[in-house]
């Protein structure tokens, strides 16, 4: 919980698999206890043209972890001619976390995309558990964004409506979670790519 470990920064940040594709989205906030440091914060993450990161937790943790799984994935390209799958990037994150679990890197995050197997997003905790799931939460806002996804999504959403669902559910929790608000950035991934949006949460 938030109040046991007050300097380890909250967020909302949610992943949804949807008919066209795959949605990640992260509030722009970085607060630490009760000090906002900044309202624009980046907690999503370009790791290959179709496959992103959403993160909450410490900033630099994720940030160095980005980038360093990233450089695994284009490595892997030039090497096999191929792009690399979800799964594959997930993994490399997995053993990446679990190598450090000593020492771990503060961050919980998901990883979705489109590859040759279809949609899907990924789930790893700060010691490299993998959980795919067709939607997920992670971070302090967490548990009240889920109530919202679970009584709305479907698999067959359009991303219009797996958008609209997302950015509810991101709302209702920067409305009762502190840690959490200013905006949100989102990645909508499909076969055609990846784009990046800001949305304003009014």
């Amino acid at each position: 919980m938030a109040h046991e470990y007050p300097f380890i920064p909250g967020a909302t940040t949610v992943g949804v698999v949807c008919k066209e594709g795959v949605i990640l989205a992260a509030e722009k906030r970085v607060a630490y206890g009760y000090l906002v440091l900044s309202k624009a914060g980046k907690k999503v993450f370009k790791l290959t043209d179709k496959i992103g990161a959403a993160c909450a937790g410490m900033v630099a943790d994720m940030q160095m972890l980005a980038k360093e799984v990233a450089a695994y994935a284009s490595l892997h390209t030039m090497e096999t001619r191929r792009a690399a799958s979800v799964n594959a990037v997930a993994k490399v994150m997995a053993n990446i976390l679990f190598e450090r679990r000593l020492f771990p890197l503060l961050t919980q995050t998901i990883i979705g995309g489109v590859d040759d197997e279809g949609r899907r997003i990924v789930v790893l905790d700060p010691l490299g558990s993998l959980i795919p799931d067709k939607y997920a939460c992670v971070g302090s806002g967490a548990e009240i964004a889920t109530g919202v996804l679970e009584s709305s999504y479907r698999e067959d959403m359009t991303l219009e409506e797996a958008k609209e669902l997302v950015i509810r559910s991101i709302k209702v929790a920067t409305a009762r979670d502190i840690q959490s608000g200013d905006g949100a950035d989102f990645l909508i991934i499909t076969g055609e790519g990846m784009k990046e949006e800001a949305v304003e949460l009014k």
